[in-house]
């Protein structure tokens, strides 16, 4: 079920590593001249053009875009009590740790009457992306929304595809997310066409305005991707999600049990899904595979976590100690990777690239899915060796604020004059030495 690649005997450089490893290929390029058509007709009319590639697409074609108010109360009315408290939980759990990344301003005295400011601006309007398709992600709101309250966004719209067994709705849990999270913009559209009406915005068929945003965020299949791509410029958007992906870096002293259980929660996500085990054991492999073997035949989605597993973007990778398996799994730059070794903080604190790090046997990553607290809406396919996760930041611009006075100025104008000479824009120092410059009658 599960390909291996043996890398005892190998010292790999991280070029190689790269190359060699499991990874999914999804090609963004490769769809968007389908996407493209779709985008041209958005912007042109609007949302006659995101309503027709809804019926197209989705199959259903929902009577507006924006879901009636009451319609978010009565799905929260009617969420399932557990599901209520469980939201509400990941919620309280979220706010926690989102509300402490917040920034304050921060004033720099250059030199006597000269002051940078640098002052932390949210974006105004965000747009929050909520998939559907094999499943439905209410956690997904609410990993979107949180840091973007705490950041202090004044304007959220949640967008969802529309569900014809609900009406042409989103799914009910959505909707009950947003109205428990506040938030009562909700609109039913999904895919490429959702992105581009977020973009451009338009007028609903109850002549209602939607009004465009200033950034996208959230996960999406490839066209979704592919959208982002094409409109980031206009938009801002958080990054490019690609199949999500799960590493496990473990030795002889994890549970096989454990590990096969976690394997298969990433799988269970769709059958690009990446699930990868480095490890230092072959004992562990063995009774990994061996454990795969039981567990998949009793999950619910049997197929598509097989299909899943046999892909070359899931496997076992085996290293000689553990110094390689921490080289290894850096030049894998997972979005989850979770650490069950011997002394897991101490080798999770030398982990340089992750989207985020699960440590020991107790944090598996269903549970930063929905409760941990921390943001499960992270850098894939190989992104964590640059790019972080979502957070308050996503959201807030920094502007630097510059105040000099007269005499501020004059101390630095021929430094100023010498730098602009330097780079032959004499316009630039003359702007400075201008101020200073008797009047000429």
């Amino acid at each position: 079920m599960f390909n291996r690649i043996d890398l005892r005997t190998a010292e790999p450089s991280v070029a190689e590593l790269r190359s060699v490893l499991p990874r999914a290929e999804v090609d963004v390029d490769g769809v968007a001249h389908q996407v493209q058509p779709v985008l041209d007709a958005v912007r042109e009319r609007g949302v006659s053009a995101a309503l027709e590639h809804t019926e197209r697409f989705d199959r259903v074609r929902p009577d507006s875009v924006r879901v009636p108010s009451d319609a978010l109360t009565a799905a929260l009315e009617e969420l399932d009590p557990r599901v209520r408290s469980a939201l509400e939980e990941a919620i309280s759990r979220a706010r926690a740790v989102h509300d402490d990344q917040r920034r304050t301003d921060v004033t720099t005295q250059v030199v006597p009457g000269g002051v940078v400011t640098e002052r932390w601006v949210p974006v105004a309007r965000v747009g929050l992306y909520a998939p559907g398709g094999l499943a439905v992600y209410p956690s997904s709101v609410v990993m979107n929304v949180v840091p973007a309250q705490a950041a202090g966004v004044d304007s959220l719209v949640v967008c969802s595809p529309p569900q014809a067994e609900f009406g042409g709705r989103p799914h009910p849990t959505i909707l009950a997310a947003a109205a428990l999270l506040g938030v009562d913009e909700v609109w039913a559209v999904g895919g490429a066409q959702a992105i581009a009406l977020l973009a451009h915005g338009g007028t609903d068929t109850d002549g209602n305005q939607l009004a465009p945003v200033d950034m996208v965020t959230g996960p999406g299949n490839v066209y979704v991707t592919a959208a982002k791509r094409l409109l980031r410029g206009q938009i801002g958007i958080d990054a490019e999600a690609g199949p999500t992906e799960i590493a496990i870096l473990a030795d002889h002293t994890a549970d096989p049990r454990h590990v096969a259980a976690d394997l298969i929660s990433q799988a269970e996500h769709d059958t690009l899904a990446a699930s990868v085990l480095v490890t230092t054991s072959v004992e562990l492999a063995d009774a990994t595979e061996a454990e795969l073997a039981r567990q998949v035949a009793a999950t619910k989605h049997t197929d598509r976590i097989s299909e899943a597993l046999r892909g070359k973007q899931s496997g076992c990778v085996l290293v000689a100690d553990l110094d390689a398996a921490v080289r290894v799994v850096d030049a894998y730059a997972a979005e989850h990777l979770e650490i069950q070794t011997a002394d897991a903080r101490a080798v999770a604190s030398r982990i340089r690239n992750a989207g985020a790090i699960f440590v020991g046997p107790y944090a598996p990553v269903s549970l930063g899915d929905y409760c941990a607290g921390s943001n499960h809406v992270l850098p894939t396919g190989g992104c964590a060796r640059h790019s972080g996760g979502l957070s308050v930041q996503t959201f807030l611009r920094g502007i630097h604020v510059i105040d000099y006075s007269e005499d501020a100025l004059r101390s630095v104008a021929g430094q100023v004059v010498a730098l602009a000479d330097a780079e032959d824009l004499p316009a630039h120092g003359q702007a400075v030495t201008a101020r200073f410059t008797e009047e000429r009658a």
